[in-house]
């Protein structure tokens, strides 16, 4: 009896040493890696190691000294972002049930002694619980089925944050780019006001002109004021997305500008079978879902087992002997036969198929939903590059042609640069939109878009928009080609209005400082400083009635 008795114990303690073999939480951190490599394009990560935070900020330093592109923002939020952090500590929680689950309950020690007025008889026993013994494998096969899953999810946070911050920068570089538009849509408003404010002063137009010009010049300031607003927000969205703290939003630019659309979009099936296959939240919610199925069998298969504890009991008599034995105590399935624990079994593995149904379903209209979007917008972007924004640039070129012979005026011409710079500002908000809707698109599909691979063009860059240029009137506002001999937009070597740029929407002053339109050699009628005086009211009034019939006779021959 005694060396059956020290076999099974020897069995069991191998067993237990067998079970303290544990998965390694260095391994589950490089398996998230690998998932987010697949998905997310030259991902870096935070480390535990001790010696890396001077590392980390080396490399986060040497990130933001270059301008910022949605691929290095990401790169920074990997090593800097709070969030990522706390998904990680995660992954040790899921550890720690794998370490739990592959350990049996501790071994029982039980004592008594016993006395009636003698010696006493003395009882001590030893006991294991059989039943976890019995259930390790499956146990243990479930917690790193969770395990697994854990990495997935994980991974998918990842990667959601991810696509947080390349939103982000999208809404940050559009929202920049719009501001000096914006700005320079309110210089000309206000360079529009000035000189109809001398206008008025030389008695050339009613006053009602005047606060029209003025009124539009207000709108336009407020409309400035509101998009530098904008890009701050934006800026200070983007910089907290990527785990920086206030002070830092300033020491990082953006590459900027946009690029155009993609050359090319993918197809429907191509994107719903890129989802199937690479959303980590769905790859979880399937992986769940065979665990709830396995933990079902478990329940069926052990469901009359409940408690057993195998053991060993020593005792000593009141004379002197010794006695000696196992021990088995085990719960006797008379009342309770697991019904109820098939049965909550049987729900969860339902609601694991409802909820994974439901996430393919939501996945699927997202994905469709997305491509819609994408689709909506490249055609309004398309829209203002093939036909709005060509036809307010040819509006100039005609308006200056008219101005430069007398057959209109100057406001008419100010008015339609105003104009051409709302389609212009209207045209890069276009183009955010377009961005920020294939990033959600990606987000929908859990990977980078195969259509990213054609991405090249830059579009409107605002600073050489604003650049002045030298050409010769009458023709200096030509646009010279055709909407399609322009791909992306690039605007360079355009004759617009002479503007001092100044310094990147980044640093500019809240006020909008730093650029002055200039208007010479735009074949206005030439306006000074409106004579003062009494001596000066003659000619005043002489200097206003020529300018008032220059112009009238202008537009009478170009009826």
């Amino acid at each position: 009896m005694k060396r059956v008795l020290l076999r099974l114990l020897g069995v069991v303690l191998m067993t237990m040493l067998a079970a303290c073999a544990s998965v390694s939480r260095r391994e589950g951190a490089d398996r998230v890696q690998a998932l987010v490599g697949q998905r997310v394009p030259d991902a870096g990560f935070w480390s535990q190691a001790p010696q890396v935070p001077a590392a980390i900020e080396s490399r986060v330093n040497e990130l933001l000294a270059a301008p910022l592109t949605p691929v290095s923002a990401q790169k920074v939020a990997l090593l800097k972002n709070p969030d990522l952090a706390a998904s990680f500590a995660k992954l040790g929680i899921a550890q720690a049930d794998v370490v739990e689950a592959s350990r049996i309950g501790n071994p029982g020690f039980s004592a008594s002694a016993l006395r009636d007025g003698g010696p006493s008889k003395i009882t001590m026993g030893l006991s294991l619980p059989l039943s976890d013994l019995l259930l390790l494998s499956s146990k243990r096969r479930f917690a790193e089925g969770e395990y697994e899953r854990a990495q997935q999810l994980i991974a998918a946070e990842i990667v959601t944050l991810c696509a947080d911050v390349a939103r982000a920068w999208y809404e940050a570089a559009g929202a920049r780019q719009v501001a000096a538009m914006r700005d320079a849509v309110s210089r000309a408003a206000a360079a529009s006001s000035d000189l109809a404010q001398r206008y008025y002063e030389a008695g050339n137009i009613s006053a009602l002109a005047l606060k029209l010009e003025q009124a539009s010049a207000s709108q336009a300031r407020i409309a400035a004021s509101m998009a530098r607003a904008e890009s701050t927000r934006a800026r200070l969205a983007l910089n907290a997305r990527m785990g920086l703290n206030g002070d830092m939003a300033g020491r990082w630019q953006l590459d900027v500008p946009l690029a155009a659309p993609a050359e090319t979009e993918d197809e429907l099936e191509t994107l719903r079978a890129l989802a199937r296959e690479n959303r980590l939240d769905l790859l979880a919610a399937r992986r769940e879902v065979d665990q709830l199925g396995e933990a079902l069998g478990v329940v069926r298969r052990w469901r009359l087992i409940g408690n057993i504890d195998l053991g060993v009991e020593r005792e000593r008599e009141p004379d002197g002997g010794k006695l000696s034995g196992p021990s088995l105590a085990l719960a006797i399935p008379l009342f309770n036969q697991g019904q109820a624990a098939i049965a909550r079994a049987q729900a969860q593995l339902e609601i694991g198929r409802a909820n994974l149904a439901r996430l393919e379903l939501q996945i699927d209209n997202d994905v469709v939903l997305g491509r819609d979007r994408v689709a909506a917008m490249r055609s309004i972007v398309e829209d203002y590059r093939s036909a709005l924004v060509p036809q307010r640039e040819a509006i100039v070129a005609r308006q200056q042609e008219r101005t430069d012979f007398m057959l209109s005026g100057a406001f008419d011409l100010l008015l339609s640069r105003q104009q051409e710079f709302d389609a212009y500002a209207a045209y890069l908000d276009a183009v955010r939109d377009y961005w920020v809707a294939r990033t959600e698109l990606g987000r929908a599909v859990g990977t980078v878009l195969p259509s990213d691979a054609s991405i090249s063009t830059r579009v409107i860059d605002v600073e050489a928009l604003l650049a002045p240029t030298e050409v010769s009137a009458p023709e200096h506002m030509h646009h010279g080609g055709s909407a399609d001999a322009m791909p992306g937009m690039d605007h360079s070597g355009h004759g617009v209005p002479a503007m001092e740029a100044g310094p990147a929407d980044d640093q500019a002053p809240a006020g909008g400082e730093g650029r002055t339109m200039d208007h010479s050699g735009h074949g206005s009628p030439p306006i000074g400083p409106a004579p003062t005086g009494t001596h000066g009211a003659k000619e005043r009034h002489e200097k206003a009635q020529d300018t008032s019939d220059a112009m009238h006779d202008g537009y009478e021959g170009s009826k």
